[in-house]
């Protein structure tokens, strides 16, 4: 059965890349534009949680023939990415050290790096920027200020945990499919993207997913934090969500985007996940946007 575009099994050019890092090597997808279009910059996108470099396949071709070389990563202890066994290794602090390292390996050649982070993911980015990670940009998708608030994604988590600790990675995956099945049109998900969701969770470390998880429950607002350090070294912001984000409420967000003095924008026509949801729109967002940052930076 084929799988309609956008979705994370979409097709695109980008090569398969292993990055270096202090965790080891982290697995990516790479695309670099053609020599006409080529802006001499670099999009390192993070995705959340328990996603992977693939849930950015709808934006990789685009924003490669846009100018811009792509690179989206799987996080340490997800999917293709390996990493410690420690639980602590993949709250975002520590996590966000990591991508500041792959920020500075992929600009070392003085290439202004554009760093966005969707959902845990974005709790990623800012840490990476608080480590002093080097960016000309900062875009936050469907993130927040802080920790999870209640609602069923952080229900779904503490309903996890137990049965991950105790029973192991199959039983966990066996109550996340569960869970999935009562989720309205999750019947006419297409079987091939069904067995991806399934391969991509059991091919994570239990104690990514555990942290992680832990990181979602337990982070402070570090937005005040955020915005010094943006003003500081005059970095420009972004915060975007789907009008649908049924994760951080849209006011959340609005008001993050107000804190740290960033652009803010509210796609139609999708919810928690634009990247796959409404792909048209997001890139309509994103692509000026970076563009007018680099332009501002050149200035």
């Amino acid at each position: 059965m084929t799988v309609p575009f956008p979705s994370p099994l979409s097709p695109h050019r980008a090569t398969r890349v292993e990055l270096p890092s202090g965790y080891g090597p982290v697995v990516a997808l790479r695309s670099k534009p053609g020599p006409s279009v080529d802006l001499g910059a670099v999009v390192l996108l993070v995705h959340g949680y328990p996603g992977s470099k693939e849930d950015f396949a709808p934006l990789l071709d685009p924003i490669a023939d846009a100018g811009f070389e792509v690179v989206a990563i799987d996080l340490p202890g997800l999917n293709e990415s390996g990493g410690p066994e420690d639980e602590e290794a993949y709250r975002p602090g520590a996590l966000g050290e990591v991508v500041a390292e792959l920020m500075s390996h992929l600009g070392a050649d003085g290439r202004p790096v554009l760093l966005l982070g969707h959902s845990f993911g974005g709790l990623v980015a800012r840490a990476a920027v608080l480590a002093g990670g080097r960016t000309a940009g900062l875009t936050l998708l469907c993130s927040g200020p802080s920790e999870l608030p209640d609602g069923d994604r952080r229900q779904a988590i503490i309903e996890g945990e137990p049965i991950l600790r105790t029973r192991g990675m199959a039983a966990a995956q066996e109550l996340r499919e569960a869970r999935d099945a009562r989720r309205p049109g999750w019947a006419h998900v297409p079987q091939r993207l069904k067995e991806f969701y399934r391969r991509r969770f059991l091919a994570s470390k239990p104690a990514g997913l555990l942290g992680m998880a832990d990181g979602l429950r337990y982070e402070p607002d570090l937005v005040p934090k955020l915005g010094v350090v943006l003003q500081s070294t005059g970095t420009p912001s972004l915060v975007v969500c789907g009008e649908g984000d049924d994760v951080w409420p849209v006011s959340a967000q609005r008001d993050m985007a107000e804190r740290l003095d960033a652009d803010f924008a509210v796609l139609a026509g999708a919810g928690h996940s634009p990247n796959v949801e409404n792909p048209h729109a997001l890139l309509a967002t994103l692509l000026p946007t970076w563009r007018a940052w680099l332009k501002e930076k050149k200035s």
